[in-house]
């Protein structure tokens, strides 16, 4: 119980410093040649890639709404190191949990909080997931436990 209490605190924390820094006028400018390249919304093509490329699967489980989701958006998904690593090394797909495939997956997967970020192995079978913002050097990390299990 306590940890759920935690948890809903430090997710509160950084939905209101999200938004602090959208008030200030303060935006990432968006380069794509340092940033994670997502599939969106296609858990299918995702398998499909997968499957043709042996790769596993990065997906980032999110809402449109999630201020967490954003931040990451904004300054994980968008280090060199982290966007080459998983450019390289995984079909990356952007599924948003609240429309098209999102609602029958997010059910299908148990997800518990947003962002939820999951690898999967190119059959579609879990391999690991984490619940909440993330920083570079701890999503390489999670990033390279998995691809351990390989």
């Amino acid at each position: 119980m306590i940890a759920i209490l935690r948890y809903n605190i430090l997710l509160l924390l950084l939905c209101c410093a999200s938004l602090a820094c959208n008030a200030q006028g303060k935006r990432a400018v968006d380069n794509d040649a340092t940033s994670i390249n997502f599939i969106e919304n296609s858990w299918s093509e995702a398998l499909k890639q997968a499957a043709r490329q042996d790769k596993y699967i990065f997906v980032d489980a999110y809402a449109v709404w999630c201020g967490p989701c954003k931040m990451l958006k904004r300054t994980t998904f968008k280090d060199k190191e982290v966007a080459d690593f998983f450019n390289k090394n995984f079909i990356n797909v952007a599924m948003d949990m609240e429309k098209g495939q999102g609602p029958e997956l997010g059910s299908q997967w148990a997800l518990e909080g947003y962002p939820t970020l999951l690898i999967f192995n190119s059959k579609g079978k879990r391999v690991l997931h984490t619940v909440g913002f993330i920083e570079p050097g701890e999503l390489l990390r999670f990033a390279k436990q998995a691809l351990a299990a390989k």
